[in-house]
């Protein structure tokens, strides 16, 4: 049976993932039109806290082994404050995907200014969505891909020599291991651009082929799949402006 303080940090990490979808399940959406438009500090401030919350609820499960392990690893020698370096090791982790958020919520309003996406954060033009689709199909099979997700998928030789004392070490190696992380999963998000920001099965959809690549036996393999998938949708979503329509009856 797992330790208590196995127990407890896991509990902590399931409520937060918790506590960020029911967030986006229940809080309205920002929407230009009742926010005082586009470029109002208030669309960017809601439209922020959607992004980061739901990075909050999209990489946490994924990253939650390592977490686990950092825990483990680390609390022998930190008998005295286990729990506030495991803390600050997620705090540094998320710390990456806030500022990932901030760059998520600039693209955003300038995409819909720019009538590639529409409100709700759904592609607005087939050869835009073509163009992500192509592009997340090309990293898919990069090696920097390849070297973050294996980083991603064994962290344990990272977590011990990298180690790093006090509370600020611990933030380090999360923001560090964070790093990798956005690494491998940055253009991933872009997909939210496809089929929509605001559309949280798509979101949940695409947080579960970031848990299957990073934690699946043969993940590894997974994401050429995923780049190989992508390749053919780019390539529908470029034919369909040009495909012929069926004469109505």
């Amino acid at each position: 049976m797992p330790a208590r303080s196995t127990l407890i940090t896991l509990a902590a990490l399931a409520a937060l993932i918790a506590l960020a979808w029911a967030y986006l399940v229940t809080a309205p959406m920002p929407m230009p039109a009742t926010s005082g438009g586009l470029r109002t500090g208030h669309y960017a401030a809601y439209t922020f806290a959607m992004w980061f919350v739901m990075m909050v609820g999209m990489m946490t499960p994924s990253v939650t082994p390592a977490v686990l392990l950092f825990d483990r690893i680390n609390r022998p020698g930190h008998p005295d404050s286990p729990y506030t370096r495991t803390a600050c090791f997620v705090a540094g982790y998320l710390a990456v995907w806030l500022a990932f958020s901030v760059i998520a919520t600039w693209l955003q309003i300038e995409l819909i200014a720019a009538g590639w996406i529409d409100a709700m954060g759904v592609s607005a033009h087939p050869l835009g969505t073509a163009a992500v689709l192509f592009a997340v199909g090309v990293y898919q099979w990069l090696p920097a891909k390849a070297a973050c997700l294996e980083h991603c998928r064994a962290p344990a030789e990272f977590l011990v020599a990298a180690h790093r004392p006090g509370a600020r070490g611990a933030f380090r190696m999360g923001l560090h291991h964070g790093l990798y992380c956005l690494g491998c999963c940055w253009l991933l998000m872009g997909l939210l651009f496809v089929g929509g920001v605001m559309n949280l099965v798509w979101v949940a959809a695409i947080s579960a082929l970031v848990i299957a690549e990073k934690l699946l036996a043969h993940g590894q393999w997974l994401h050429r799949f995923i780049g190989a998938l992508a390749f053919l949708a780019a390539i529908a979503a470029a034919l369909r402006p040009t495909l012929p329509t069926l004469p109505s009856h």
